[in-house]
């Protein structure tokens, strides 16, 4: 164990620690809104300056892999979301639902097997207002399906390395390959999925067992007349066929020439004789118009044809370039189960999709999100230096006698400290400080207890996320991207923890059991 630093540097290194923890959990205090991002850059900044660690200790703490293995899948993510991988779950979710229980179940199941491929924060941004237009639609209450997302998406999220971005450091550090990782922790997140859906059915029975919700309110209530007219279809129109004469004009020798894609109507030689126009003025007029119109069928159908030719081929280009996106995935997918480097094969994944879609990337790699890259080395080089000081060291060692993971009271004891220090400190500053400390004192028990802490810290830190509306970024993306949606809701920090607490105790307790090391 690491011993203490002087009395100085320990005061100073939790002064930067304290300060860059305020920043992450609420990154808009009036005294400094500088943000999430910024904040960890100001935490390590100072760990620099005030000595904590050295400059080149701090670029040292810099973990590349991980940021290797984000920076891939939030790429491959975005090729993802151009192959409308997003579009078809949301279809997923609307197919025949029969009703709110239903859909809660859907959006469930759906959001926990989403986010352990794509991430949980990708799975809550993009199908957050898709929910709320459909509990709109069918008059539900939105509050029961935006917790079943997030919820379930942090719950699904815990079962492989590239889910949260805890679990990429745990991956790394603990070098578990993807295999492993995924079937140690698949039986406790498909009991973990069931039990969320249960609680959600339990607490919300009464809303979710009304047919209609609010039936009785009018239908201009429930959607106001700009929503409505914005839907409405009106009947297509052609002006030009108000210009023509009636079909009954033409005599027995008249040809109608009409066109089958452009409804067309051309004349034939001759109009019948009418008292009030000499014959040779209809007869000229009737020529002219018939050419005119003639042209004009021949032209429209041209431009059709060609049209249609346009339109079957970017179809067939699409279908071509959707495919290799998601064979591209596979074969990500496939690698990281193979046990191949993660990070390596999420950037040649991403650059595979790069190269494929031959144009220029800059649109595409704009899309990720390099204040969360950022963040990270922030917080790397601050975590690094808290280590420094000694003092998670001291409180571990006070700690690790109550939490042996070789006995049930002792993995109770880890699992309350992880869920505490989760939604105080975030959790992947809770990983990083308890991490390597946990694993080494399962070690000295057994190497297959070492595998068996590390999965146990993946599937505690990140169900704690359920418990708190700060306690995950999957949770506070759901309730940023609910209040500003066309139909927005505001969903309270206090109506989450309502449920958050005890679907969190629950779930948490019933997963422990199911953790074992293959």
């Amino acid at each position: 164990m690491m011993a203490m630093a002087h009395t100085a540097r320990l005061i100073l290194g939790s002064i930067a620690f304290a300060i860059f923890w305020i920043l992450a959990v609420f990154p808009a205090v009036p005294f400094l809104p500088i943000g999430r991002t910024a904040g960890s850059l100001l935490g390590a900044m100072l760990m620099v300056h005030f000595q904590v660690i050295t400059p080149d200790e701090a670029f040292a703490a810099i973990d590349l892999p991980i940021l290797g293995l984000l920076f891939g899948t939030m790429v491959v993510s975005v090729f993802l979301e151009r192959a409308d991988m997003f579009k078809h779950l949301s279809k997923l979710l609307a197919w025949k639902s029969r009703g709110g229980k239903d859909l809660l179940c859907r959006i469930c199941i759906i959001s926990a097997i989403s986010s352990a491929l794509f991430t949980n924060d990708t799975c809550c941004v993009v199908l957050t207002e898709f929910i709320l237009k459909v509990s709109r639609q069918n008059n539900l209450p939105p509050k029961p399906f935006l917790l079943a997302l997030a919820s379930s998406a942090n719950i699904g999220s815990a079962t492989t390395p590239i889910g949260n971005p805890q679990n990429l450091v745990i991956a790394v550090r603990s070098k578990i390959n993807f295999k492993k990782f995924l079937f140690g922790i698949l039986p406790a997140m498909v009991v973990g999925v069931v039990a969320n859906i249960s609680i959600l059915l339990i607490y919300f029975s009464k809303l979710l067992s009304i047919e209609k919700f609010e039936e009785v309110e009018s239908v201009a209530e429930i959607i106001p007349e700009d929503d409505v007219t914005l839907h409405r279809f009106s009947p297509a129109t052609m002006s030009h066929l108000n210009c023509l004469p009636h079909p009954d004009l033409f005599d027995g020798n008249d040809a109608v020439i009409q066109c089958s894609s452009c409804k067309e109507y051309g004349r034939g030689d001759n109009l019948r004789n009418r008292a009030s126009i000499s014959e040779n003025e209809m007869l000229l007029g009737a020529n002219v118009r018939s050419s005119s119109r003639v042209n004009c069928a021949s032209s429209s159908c041209i431009t059709q044809a060609l049209n249609d030719k346009d339109c079957s081929i970017q179809r067939w280009k699409d279908l071509l370039w959707n495919s290799c996106v998601y064979i591209v995935t596979v074969g990500m997918l496939v690698s990281l189960l193979m046990g191949f480097n993660m990070s390596w094969s999420a950037i040649s994944a991403a650059l595979a999709l790069i190269v494929l879609d031959f144009k220029d990337a800059r649109p595409c790699l704009e899309k990720v999100s390099y204040s969360l890259l950022i963040f990270f080395c922030g917080l790397f080089i601050t975590v690094d230096g808290i280590n420094k000081t000694g003092l998670p060291s001291a409180l571990w060692e006070f700690m690790e006698p109550f939490a042996r993971i070789d006995t049930i009271e002792g993995v109770a004891v880890l699992a309350l400290v992880i869920l505490f220090l989760s939604n105080v400190a975030s959790n992947v500053p809770t990983v990083l400080l308890l991490g390597a400390r946990v694993a080494a004192s399962a070690a000295a028990i057994s190497p297959a207890e070492e595998t068996r802490a590390w999965l146990i810290l993946a599937w505690v830190s990140t169900v704690a996320g359920n418990l708190s509306l700060l306690g995950s970024a999957a949770n506070l993306i759901v309730c940023e991207q609910a209040r500003r949606a066309q139909f927005s809701y505001n969903l309270s920090f206090f109506g989450h923890l309502r449920f958050g607490l005890p679907s969190t105790l629950i779930i948490t307790m019933v997963g422990l059991f199911l953790i074992r090391s293959y």
